[in-house]
């Protein structure tokens, strides 16, 4: 089986091709506000390397957010697409969850701008309480570690190796059974997305 993973909700584009349990290929960048542009070379150069074309594959996997309120649209409308017109299925997992992989003990931050990050506690690949969006300075996190976007609270930044985690993560892939009325989770009212400081 081969699958497609995607991710453009937060600054990153990360696409991998899942093959027979493993990450046949990857890439990951920052590419902020440029995922739309980067996307489409970016999966035909991964497709190229795999000896792969857009009819071998058999599934597809994105994140649904929380993350950047058009980046979480295009990996989504891309795949919505595609497993539509191919008539294949389509996983979704929480960005947040495809950030912490199966990380022990671990707090996600990913910003969500005006002062705010999405954030989760994780530990052994599983959330503890839920998803949510604080404000940057309701955000304590003396004992985890910390995943994602560190330097919101004085911590250093560490980027999942994303490909990896979407494998890591197979057992908890969301099937959608109507790709049509799949929308992203944003944690946030649309209105709030307006709002800049």
């Amino acid at each position: 089986m081969n699958y497609l993973c995607m991710d453009t909700s937060t600054g990153f584009l990360a696409i991998g091709i899942i093959a027979d349990d493993r990450v046949a290929a990857g890439m990951q960048e920052v590419c902020w506000k440029k995922q739309s542009e980067e996307i489409f070379p970016s999966l035909n150069k991964l497709l190229s390397e795999c000896g792969l074309s857009a009819q071998d594959i058999d599934g597809i996997v994105i994140s649904r957010g929380p993350g950047s309120y058009t980046g979480v649209r295009i990996a989504m409308s891309i795949a919505k697409v595609w497993a539509a017109v191919k008539r294949i299925p389509l996983y979704t997992v929480s960005t947040l969850q495809l950030y912490a992989g199966r990380c022990r003990n671990c707090r996600v931050l990913v910003d969500a701008r005006g002062g705010r990050a999405y954030t989760a506690l994780y530990y052994n690949g599983g959330v503890i309480g839920t998803e949510e969006v604080l404000e940057i300075d309701e955000i304590h996190a003396e004992n985890e570690t910390v995943i994602g976007d560190g330097h919101l609270i004085g911590r250093d930044d560490v980027q999942p190796d994303i490909c990896a985690n979407f494998l890591a993560l197979k057992d908890l892939w969301v099937r959608s059974e109507n790709v049509h009325t799949l929308v992203p989770e944003y944690l946030k009212p649309a209105a709030a997305y307006l709002v800049k400081k």
